[in-house]
């Protein structure tokens, strides 16, 4: 559990969440550069800010910590895409697969990009 890999999840999982580092700080009460230096993992996340960040961000605090991810949680994920994507039109689709195969191509789905 270095402090280097929780802070790349917690940028994942702010981003994935759509929010800028400005509109998190706004939300858990802290100053912009406190997410910044978080971020980077030049400052510890303190054990009541780590359970404010994984309501924010609707991750589990076990993933920010250690990177594991629940099975139901998992289970979860998957239903919901399947729900989103069989909502969508097939040249979307087409797309969506495209994109991730390009993305997966560049190394950006590994976070090797």
């Amino acid at each position: 559990m270095s402090k280097i890999e929780i802070a790349g999840r917690l940028r994942s999982a702010r981003e994935m969440a759509g929010l800028s580092q400005g509109q998190a700080a706004k939300r858990l009460g802290m100053h912009r550069p406190t997410i910044s230096e978080i971020e980077a993992g030049r400052r510890n996340v303190k054990s009541d800010e780590l359970t404010k960040f994984a309501d924010l961000y609707r991750v589990e605090i076990v993933w920010i910590a250690e990177g594991k991810v629940s099975e139901e949680k998992i289970d979860q994920s998957i239903l919901a895409a399947a729900r989103e994507l069989s909502s969508m039109k097939d040249e979307d689709i087409e797309t969506l697969i495209n994109t991730i195969k390009m993305i997966k191509s560049s190394g950006g789905a590994d976070g090797k990009n």
